[in-house]
């Protein structure tokens, strides 16, 4: 028979207040090193879980008052437990459409490139369109721009589309062009740029509104095509214990991932965007009919793009890029009509969410939130700034007065370190992905990957955040080294930090009783090796709900 529970487990589980002994628990995760990112608890050594939450915590002879016949008992033999991470800012459907394509991600030369695309040309029908995406030209070793000459040199025969690892740039060959009625006496669309060559020809290569002209002319993926893709995505982010994201899909996507939850097979918790400039009564439709409340799927913020980024020298800058002198990258709103809109979904009790990478497009979107609190004096609102990239020295503080979220990717220094001081300049370098800064300004932080962008391991992104050095190490000391932060302000940024930004901090981003029993078994203490220990760490176990997604085996 059980022993009466302890007065201090009795406060931290669910026994609804019973002073006798506790019910039994599903799952006791025991003989732990359990980093709960609670305050309050600290390191505690198991964990009981009931009905997919935790119900108590506490030492391992306390949780035996919780192990029936029917328990499972997972002994941790000591290894490290952490909350699940929560990225905060994934795009899960281009991810999985990624795997489907041709992936072009990794190449160091524009030969390289090509032998990717045409190691794939036979898995497809003639005439067909060939798409992939993750070029990046700063690895490659001509460092420049792909052409619609170095893909008319693999087929002229499809017409083909290859989307720049940062998604704001595209490459197309002739055919291609030719379909979308690309020439060189094409305007320019607003908000974006058909780049041309010396004597006007387009090049092929095209910025952002300007890649729509040619990817709407791409068939559209089958309800089956976006399921399989988005498996393929749920798959690798459980493998990186990434148990909850806040995703940029389509709503057809979402639509999907509805009937993957039914099909029981959603393995992570997601927290949809809406597109923020579909009209508002579309908006309210697609709240109440998507929900805002379940706890595996449901709706959240609206999602804009204000600019471009800084590896398309697209993001909208106060003043011209280093390398650039008659570039200041290209806002896509007005700012009076994106104020205008920002009030108006404001007051209608949605949370927004802004894509603002230049220093002009982070102020025009605080000025813009700025408007919103002024008139509708709306407080706990939650707006963000996604990537928050590039930040004036005078509006760091504007975050945390305007109670506006900083979601930030640290991940995007392992590749941005390349260029971004040269696109900058010094006197401007300080702006660079300033997490440091930002936090001093006392702003809340959220961290997320972007992924596809970068990908979706956490670790990568702790790792940048401490160190702000390459993968392979330097610069010595790391890139703006005052911006660095503490591993465990990096932990509570992509756990804590990230559930506080989808309203669930209530249900999410520590291992406290009452809270969903999403965490992960990694191969070592984070918290107590050299940071670039953390390159090396594995995810030997992701739980979403105390039911076990992933468990890494031998031959991973």
């Amino acid at each position: 028979m059980k022993r009466a529970l302890l007065l201090p487990v009795l406060l931290l589980g669910l026994a609804a207040g019973l002073l006798s002994e506790p019910p039994d628990a599903d799952v006791v995760l025991t003989n732990g090193n359990i980093y709960t990112v609670d305050v309050r608890l600290g390191r505690v050594e198991a964990i009981a879980i009931t009905r997919g939450k935790i119900a108590a915590v506490g030492t391992a002879e306390e949780m035996q008052h919780w192990v029936g016949p029917q328990t499972k008992v997972i002994d941790l033999e000591g290894k490290f437990v952490m909350p699940g991470f929560n990225d905060a800012h994934t795009h899960l459907a281009n991810a999985g459409q990624g795997s489907l394509s041709v992936n072009v991600e990794g190449t160091r030369s524009i030969a390289e490139f090509q032998q990717r695309i045409r190691a794939r040309l036979s898995e497809f029908e003639p005439g067909t369109w060939v798409v992939g995406r993750g070029w990046d030209h700063s690895l490659w070793q001509e460092n420049r721009m792909p052409t619609k000459a170095d893909l008319d040199a693999v087929s002229t025969s499809h017409p083909m589309f290859f989307t720049r690892v940062d998604g704001h740039s595209a490459v197309a060959n002739s055919l291609a062009l030719e379909r979308a009625g690309i020439t060189r006496s094409s305007e320019q669309p607003e908000g974006g740029e058909i780049v041309r060559d010396a004597d006007g020809e387009p090049t092929g290569w095209l910025k952002e509104n300007a890649t729509g002209l040619v990817s709407g002319l791409i068939p559209a993926p089958t309800s089956e095509q976006r399921q399989r893709g988005l498996l393929l995505a749920l798959a690798e982010a459980a493998r990186y214990g990434v148990t909850s994201v806040q995703d940029n899909s389509s709503w057809e996507d979402f639509l999907a991932l509805r009937e993957l939850k039914q099909e029981g097979k959603l393995t992570l918790r997601v927290t949809e965007w809406l597109p923020f400039d579909a009209p508002l009564n579309r908006l309210e439709e697609m709240r109440k009919e998507g929900g805002a409340t379940d706890p595996w799927l449901k709706t959240g913020a609206l999602k804009g793009v204000t600019d471009g980024s800084g590896g398309s020298l697209s993001a909208a800058m106060l003043e011209p890029f280093a390398n650039a002198p008659d570039n200041r990258g290209i806002l896509l709103y007005d700012p009076e009509q994106l104020k205008k809109m920002v009030v108006d979904r404001d007051a209608a009790g949605f949370q927004i969410a802004l894509h603002a990478i230049g220093d002009r497009a982070n102020r025009v979107a605080l000025d813009a939130f700025e408007a919103a609190l002024k008139i509708n004096k709306r407080r706990n609102a939650r707006h963000k700034i996604e990537h928050a990239q590039f930040v004036h020295r005078n509006d760091f503080a504007r975050f945390k007065e305007l109670d506006v979220i900083a979601s930030m990717q640290p991940c995007h220094l392992l590749a941005d370190m390349r260029w971004a001081p040269t696109i900058l300049g010094p006197e401007r370098e300080y702006e660079g992905y300033a997490i440091g800064t930002m936090r001093k300004a006392g702003a809340r932080l959220a961290f997320g990957t972007d992924y596809p962008v970068e990908h979706i391991n956490p670790l990568r992104g702790l790792y940048a955040a401490v160190t702000r050095e390459f993968e392979d190490g330097g610069p010595e000391g790391g890139w703006l080294p005052e911006e660095k932060v503490s591993l465990e302000e990096a932990i509570r940024a992509y756990t804590l930090g990230s559930a506080f930004a989808e309203f669930e901090e209530r249900r999410k981003g520590t291992l406290s009783p009452g809270k969903f029993a999403d965490l992960i078994i990694l191969s070592q203490d984070i918290t107590n090796v050299s940071p670039s220990e953390l390159l090396r760490t594995d995810v030997l176990l992701t739980m979403v709900g105390g039911k076990i997604v992933y468990r890494k085996e031998q031959a991973d």
